[in-house]
């Protein structure tokens, strides 16, 4: 589809779908079939009591409204495409705008606003769903599964997709993880590591630069291990442009290789450690600036600035205008495939290593 953008529209009255569990000796994950998302995530804390450490609503069909991308399954591009154009095999698309001009995280109806088959196995659960050629703007019918599985004290993502035409394709999980257990406090306490050395700026419109910028001496080095809230602060040009951390950061090993660590998350009180493994090139940090407390999640407790934490794994954003960012394109025939892995464990304190 090129020249007109899509006449996809967020549905006016959406069915919640089923939460569908998988469990293990550790680990219990709720999985809702609307968006693909995750709405669910009970780990142990250092005493074995279980809780729930991703932000959502109480009510599957409160997910209808939700514009916070919670839980989800977000594409087809994850993040930001600038102007909400695209140029792709000496062809011009309009894509879906829903964020001052740009296309946000797949449009106004992306992926997290659809509905997904559930197919369940002794594995786990597979998640497909077939996006039409056109949809929100973007070329291709792509054939999409996502699958989510259970390993010992970790939960593990697997991104499948094909397309029959030349398209652009980012996908993440857009969990927010508090993980006191508490959706009343917020992650400013939390201690984060990163194994990144660089980052992308963004401009006044959230948009990458283009630009890989040194981490070394700025607030967005967190190679050593700092407290998320500990310079969110600071007179930084790019923390007042986010409000906080919204930004890409450069991963160490190049995109394809097998999963390796992309970010480590502690929380002092409840001693739950998260390790996030994954294959992609890029991780997305986001402090919850913009949950704005207007909404009520799980426990009553409203969804407010900086209650969660997104460490989204992803291709970087606005890539099809930045060529020297690692490709998204996917071409006819070829096959796309990612793993994302949240593994969970407990530490009596901060770990050093």
């Amino acid at each position: 589809m090129s020249a007109a953008g899509s006449t996809d529209t967020v549905p006016q009255a959406v069915a919640p779908g089923r939460i569908e569990w998988l469990r293990n000796a550790t680990l219990r994950v709720g999985i809702l079939s609307f968006g693909a998302r995750i709405v669910a995530l009970e780990a142990p804390d250092r005493e074995g009591r279980a809780g729930d450490v991703v932000l959502g609503y109480e009510r599957p069909e409160d997910y209808a409204s939700d514009e916070a991308y919670l839980g989800a399954t977000i594409g087809r591009y994850a993040n930001r495409i600038a102007g909400g154009r695209l140029s792709l095999g000496g062809r011009e698309f309009v894509l879906s705008r829903n964020e001052r001009g740009h296309t946000l995280h797949g449009g106004r109806c992306g992926f997290d606003r659809r509905h997904w088959s559930v197919e369940r196995s002794s594995a786990g659960l597979a998640l497909h769903y077939v996006s039409a050629d056109g949809e929100e703007g973007f070329p291709g019918r792509l054939e999409l599964s996502v699958r989510f599985t259970l390993e010992a004290a970790a939960l593990r993502i697997d991104y499948e997709a094909s397309t029959e035409a030349l398209t652009v394709l980012n996908l993440t999980n857009h969990s927010y993880f508090n993980l006191s257990a508490d959706p009343a406090r917020t992650v400013l306490d939390d201690w984060l590591q990163i194994p990144a050395h660089a980052f992308t700026p963004i401009d006044a419109a959230l948009i990458p630069t283009g630009e890989m910028r040194s981490l070394e001496g700025t607030p967005f080095d967190f190679r050593a291990w700092h407290r998320i809230g500990e310079r969110i602060d600071a007179p930084d040009a790019q923390l007042r442009l986010a409000g906080g951390y919204d930004h890409n950061f450069v991963l160490q090993a190049a995109a394809g290789a097998a999963p390796r660590c992309a970010a480590r998350l502690y929380e002092p009180r409840s001693g739950r450690l998260l390790e996030v493994l994954t294959s992609e090139p890029g991780l997305q940090l986001y402090s919850g600036n913009q949950l704005d407390g207007t909404r009520r999640g799980k426990q009553g407790a409203s969804l407010a600035r900086h209650r969660g934490v997104c460490l989204e794994t992803q291709h970087f954003p606005d890539s099809p205008h930045h060529p020297a960012f690692p490709s998204t394109e996917l071409v006819a025939g070829a096959r796309f495939a990612s793993t994302t892995i949240y593994r969970f464990a407990t530490a009596a304190e901060l770990p050093l290593a």
